[in-house]
């Protein structure tokens, strides 16, 4: 039995993911790719990578164990708190406004490669407690609608439990947002059913179609783009924009940006989050 990958299979896989779910492996993640797929080629009983390339061409379900297998999980909550203070500052008061008015029955949100759930939770969380702080209750009650979706079944399935351990809790999550949001038991902290409610979750592949979607007033897509080819980003964003409602908002990681691969939304500001808006008549940039 060889664990170690040629450069021959490595291409092959390499193909293999990119055209399941459009990541992009480079050279230098041979080793990754190595050490991530080895246990399940032992379980597979097969001696080399090529016998278990050629398994997979027969196993739909053995293609998608790949993929959860290489998709990168990285998550904790209220990432980054920038784009978290323009919600709660900018877009929640605004949106507010917007069903107040009449304008909008219903504010849609994705979050858009989950994971295990603390992006859109902390979504909910937010929306919660600018509806507690502010005492307008908008988006309460059905007023806000967040989608949360991922390719890999496993931590979909993780995510809509709502059930955290200690180091998960510990990455990110407020003391007086832990007491007010979730119920301990041992070491597992289970999130209240307000909240969880506020989230559906589906599993989506970001390289197919987003129509069945619907519409969105805001998506965010964070830290993901970075895994994707020039190709497929150009590809997804003009897709993206597709799916957005009208002065729709959409926010990428810290680190990611539209330069150059869109010019289908203006880059705004709000304090030290950068976030864009899909172009249309009479929407200005803000500046914070």
């Amino acid at each position: 039995m060889s664990l170690t990958i040629t450069n021959i299979e490595f291409e092959l896989f390499r193909k293999l993911i990119e055209s399941e779910c459009g990541i992009a492996i480079g050279d230098e993640k041979a080793y990754l790719l190595e050490s991530r797929l080895s246990k399940m080629l032992v379980e597979q009983d097969c001696d080399t990578f090529t016998q278990f390339y050629h398994k997979t061409q027969a196993d739909p379900l053995l293609k998608n164990k790949i993929i959860d297998a290489m998709t990168t999980n990285e998550t904790l909550w209220f990432r980054d708190n920038s784009p978290y203070i323009a919600l709660d500052e900018h877009l929640f008061p605004h949106f507010s406004e917007q069903l107040r008015a009449g304008s909008k029955k219903q504010i849609r949100v994705w979050s858009a490669a989950c994971s295990t759930g603390q992006e859109p939770y902390s979504i909910a969380i937010k929306a919660n407690e600018f509806a507690k702080n502010g005492k307008r209750t908008e988006l309460l009650n059905g007023g806000l609608s967040i989608l949360a979706t991922d390719i890999s079944s496993a931590v979909l399935f993780l995510a809509k439990a709502g059930r955290y351990d200690s180091i998960s809790i510990s990455r990110g999550m407020p003391e007086d947002l832990l007491n007010s949001y979730f119920n301990q038991d041992g070491r597992v902290y289970t999130l209240n059913n307000q909240i969880k409610e506020m989230v559906q979750f589906q599993q989506v592949n970001l390289m197919k179609s987003l129509n069945h979607l619907g519409t969105f007033d805001l998506i965010l897509l964070r830290n993901v783009a970075i895994y994707f080819s020039v190709e497929f980003k150009i590809d997804l964003f003009r897709r993206i924009s597709q799916v957005l409602n009208p002065g729709g908002y959409l926010i990428l990681g810290a680190s990611e940006s539209l330069h150059a691969l869109s010019d289908d939304f203006n880059r705004l500001e709000y304090k030290q989050c950068v976030f864009y808006q899909l172009k249309g008549d009479g929407l200005e940039n803000i500046v914070g």
